[in-house]
Parts: C-alpha cells; sequence; structure tokens
C-alpha cells in the first residue's frame, strides 16, 4: 500500500492519500481546495489514479477539492448519504466497503460531530481514518450542523471497540500531533475518561468554542462540492 498524510497549514487540515500498489488505484479522503496542485503532482509523480475524493463530512473550516479533483482527473466523488450533498457522484453509507484495488476501506457512519459524519477503517492495515469524530486528544464539537453530543458519544464507543493497536488518523490537529492509537486515546484523550453519557453531554455543552472564521463560506461551498458561486 502507499501511503501519505498531507497537510493544509491554513486549517490545520490532514487529508490522506491512499492507493493500491499493484493497480495504483488511489483514493484522497479530505481534499483541500488550496492543495489542488499538490495532489494533482503527487499523483503523477506516484503514477497513481486517482479513482475516489471523499469527505468524512461537510466541512465548516475549508473548501472541499471534491468538484475540481473530479473535473481534473475524472475520479468520482462521494459523501455520506446523510449530507444531502446533490453535485456528489454518489453516496455512502453505513458497512459499505469501497474498493481500492486489494484494499477494502470499510465506511462506518459516526454521528455526532454532524448528523453526516463518517469514519474508515482499513482492517489489514489496522488503520482509522476518523474524520473530526475522533481527534488527538479530543473529539469534534457538536454545536452546530445538527450536532448531537449524546449520538457522538455512541460513536465514539462504537470506535473504541475496534482493536486497541488501531491507528488513528484525525481529520485536523492543531498542535502538529500527526497520528496516535485507540489504546493511547482510550488511556489519555479527556473526552473519553467521562464515566457515562451524561457526563460527556455537559462537557461538550460547555466547551463555549468561537465558530469556525470560514465556517459562512466553507458550509455552502461544500454542499456544492468547493464551488463558491
Amino acid at each position: 500500500m502507499i501511503f501519505r498524510q498531507l497537510f493544509d497549514r491554513d486549517s490545520s487540515t490532514y487529508t490522506y492519500l491512499l492507493a493500491d500498489i499493484t493497480s495504483r488505484q488511489a483514493m484522497l479522503i479530505d481534499p483541500v481546495l488550496g492543495q489542488l496542485d499538490a495532489y494533482l503532482a503527487l499523483l503523477a509523480q506516484l503514477e497513481l489514479q486517482l479513482v475516489y475524493a471523499i469527505d468524512t463530512h461537510v466541512h465548516a473550516d475549508h473548501v472541499t477539492a471534491l468538484g475540481k479533483l473530479r473535473e481534473s482527473t475524472g475520479c468520482k466523488t462521494l459523501m455520506g448519504k446523510q449530507s444531502e450533498v446533490a453535485c456528489a457522484s454518489g453516496w455512502f453509507a453505513d458497512n459499505d466497503v469501497l474498493p481500492l484495488g486489494a484494499l477494502q476501506l470499510q465506511v462506518l457512519y459516526t454521528p455526532g460531530h454532524t448528523d453526516d459524519s463518517y469514519c474508515f477503517y482499513l482492517p489489514e492495515h489496522e488503520m482509522l481514518f476518523t474524520g473530526d469524530t475522533l481527534l488527538i486528544r479530543g473529539s469534534g464539537r457538536t454545536d452546530f450542523q445538527n450536532g448531537d453530543a449524546r449520538a457522538q458519544y455512541q460513536s465514539l464507543q462504537r470506535l473504541l471497540a475496534l482493536p486497541p493497536q488501531t491507528r488513528v488518523y484525525p481529520a485536523h490537529d492543531y498542535k502538529g500531533w500527526t497520528s496516535s492509537s485507540l489504546e493511547e486515546e482510550r488511556r489519555h484523550n479527556p473526552r473519553l475518561q467521562v464515566p457515562d453519557v451524561e457526563a460527556y453531554v455537559e462537557l461538550m455543552a460547555n466547551l463555549k468554542l468561537p465558530n469556525p472564521h470560514m465556517m459562512d463560506v466553507a458550509v455552502p461551498a461544500n454542499r456544492a462540492c468547493g464551488r463558491a458561486d
């Protein structure tokens, strides 16, 4: 397997490139519009065919590159069915499998941060792409885009039921940390130390976070596959 973790400094977003080394079929998870040229250059350098560009959810802090990647490469753009993004090539749902050559990416519906949040699990490589559901030493806020702390608590329990050695690759990190593991997060993530769902709901209700500065631009643009017009 070919794997790259790519970073957008402006939004602190991680984009993940996965590719099957034999078929050269590739996928980008959570691509950022401002990094489009870098993605296309890397795909060419590695001689990869982009088959899928997918988002874990409708982001509020950056504009997606899904639409431009489809125009540039002919790839399929996929979103969770709850997103109701009409311009996507198609939609995925809970327990779907996205084939990528010999790779089989399992789709997990994990609502809470938003009502269209998904994670992606690659069991043969023990890798979990958690979007904003589970962050390193944190979890995604639940106070907009139909967020639901109670639903997120249940989503986190679902993730923690996976093998403890599974590597965690989030959609964002603001401290420069690149990955973790489920066992490490279980032990050290403050959001996972609460005794029950009621305590988690109370914790999330009292975060008092400002809205993402790009929210008013990013959300409508991302519902249009990255077009701001």
